[in-house]
């Protein structure tokens, strides 16, 4: 894939995350990056990235309006890009939920939420409390 890109910080994947959804300007790229992220962000932080990725072929910009305003979209190589950058995420997504997942005994995998009961003594973790109802029945 692209060796000239590496995305190792917060601004450049929410960038990517953002360009995934659609073209963006780059004054509205950055404001949408301030809401997410929580914090400011400057030219310096979206501008030289933006400037990687079009030399690398994962985006491309049309200038738009009176002023030239550039609007920034992913090509097709882009696009491939960054769903191998959302796999990449994912996998570590799953990494750090996956300790705090149980399983229903009907199977449905419980994040948060869901139903607990007491059987027998033992608490357990149901989807919901028709599984609930089922198991104490069952068991």
């Amino acid at each position: 894939m692209t060796m000239g890109i590496k995305i190792n910080n917060m601004v450049k994947f929410y960038t990517l995350c953002l360009l995934s959804a659609g073209q963006k300007h780059g004054y509205d790229l950055m404001k949408e990056l301030e809401e997410r992220l929580e914090r400011k962000i400057s030219s310096s932080n979206i501008y030289p990235f933006l400037n990687a990725l079009r030399k690398n072929s994962l985006i491309k910009f049309d200038k738009i309006g009176k002023r030239d305003k550039k609007t920034y979209y992913l090509t097709a190589e882009g696009k491939r890009f960054t769903k191998v950058m959302f796999t990449k995420f994912g996998d570590l997504i799953d990494i750090a939920i996956a300790p705090k997942i149980t399983t229903c005994p009907c199977g449905c995998k419980i994040y948060s939420g869901g139903h607990t009961e007491k059987i027998r003594g033992r608490v357990m973790k149901f989807c919901c409390l028709h599984c609930a109802k089922e198991y104490y029945k069952s068991s």
